[in-house]
């Protein structure tokens, strides 16, 4: 499996805002994109403004389509001025040992 973990900084001002817009983006990978496996949206305990992203493809090129998506691309565009940083790292997700 291809891991994705996205690491936010949000503008205080639009915590709130993200936070219902990262919740639909999540819903809409999971349900429209059949290789999108887990996306998963946290939050830390003592900062609204710090957002951490675990998503599971099947591959690279699963997570390729996925930023070619109309609802990543419009989710994308509507939270770039709230974003006051952003960290993408992508992983290789072994199988478990027998």
């Amino acid at each position: 499996m291809f891991i994705i973990a996205v690491e936010f900084k949000i503008h205080p001002a639009n915590a709130d805002q993200f936070r219902e817009m990262i919740l639909k983006q999540a819903a809409n990978s999971l349900a429209l994109e059949p290789d999108c496996h887990q996306f998963d949206v946290c939050f830390a305990i003592d900062d609204p403004t710090h957002c951490f992203l675990y998503e599971k493809y099947t591959d690279a090129a699963a997570f390729e389509i996925h930023k070619n998506t109309p609802h990543f691309i419009q989710f994308s565009d509507d939270v770039a001025p709230w974003i006051q940083s952003k960290e993408v790292k992508s992983w290789k997700c072994l199988p478990s040992p027998s």
